[in-house]
């Protein structure tokens, strides 16, 4: 059965996901790469991102890992796959991970303008909806092919998935850094009243893991 999963989503301590002031020098926000200092070194991220051997094990490797086992398709909000506002201007941007991207498999990109789809290198094709959010999960679970659905970002799209009801299950990382600004996970949000729960938490010395599940099935 098709989960809808977010895996490795970095919260700050006060809160945020992302840091302000998105643009190409910074693209997760000014400040937002420090809170992926638990992640960067890992053997997984070394590996997916730039194809290289080595790197760090332990509690972050592992839950690192975990977010690419079984995924057969992932959906992206427009910020994540790049810093483009409006109307696209051209096809020339392709996303931020060069030309083999580190998905290997369809990506569904949330976006108000419409946009052919592109086919990257390593499996890896972003199509983009402007259907919305439900539009989006509907084509990436029928291309998952029984796989699991994996919400990237930002925290504005996992923030509409869970007003949803739609998240089966999300790891969050909790990094010891204070933003003081930038984009929020939590805002208008009671998770206990959609029915998550925690049902287990892990700490390194970057991050403390905490992994919620949704009790009860998922919405249609």
């Amino acid at each position: 059965m098709t989960r809808v999963r977010v895996e490795g989503f970095t919260l700050s301590l006060d809160g945020y996901g992302a840091g302000p002031d998105q643009d190409l020098a910074n693209p997760l926000g000014v400040g937002g790469t420090e809170l992926h200092d638990w992640l960067i070194p890992t053997r997984t991220f070394q590996r997916a991102l730039f194809g290289q051997e080595g790197g760090s094990t332990g509690v972050d490797d592992d839950f690192a890992a975990r977010g690419f086992r079984n995924v057969g398709a992932w959906i992206l909000g427009r910020n994540m796959f790049g810093p483009v506002r409006g109307p696209w201007p051209d096809d020339r941007w392709k996303g931020w991970w060069g030309d083999s991207p580190p998905y290997h498999v369809p990506v569904f990109v949330l976006t108000h303008h419409a946009r052919a789809s592109i086919e990257m290198a390593g499996g890896t094709t972003f199509h983009f909806v402007t259907g919305g959010i439900h539009e989006a999960l509907d084509r990436a679970r029928a291309a998952a092919g029984g796989q699991d659905v994996r919400i990237g970002g930002g925290p504005a799209t996992v923030r509409q998935y869970l007003c949803e009801g739609l998240i089966d299950e999300l790891h969050l990382a909790i990094s010891p850094v204070l933003l003081g600004r930038g984009e929020p996970l939590w805002a208008g949000l009671d998770l206990r009243a959609l029915g998550y729960r925690c049902v287990a938490s892990a700490a390194s010395d970057k991050a403390t893991h905490v992994v919620l599940q949704r009790q009860g099935p998922a919405r249609a």
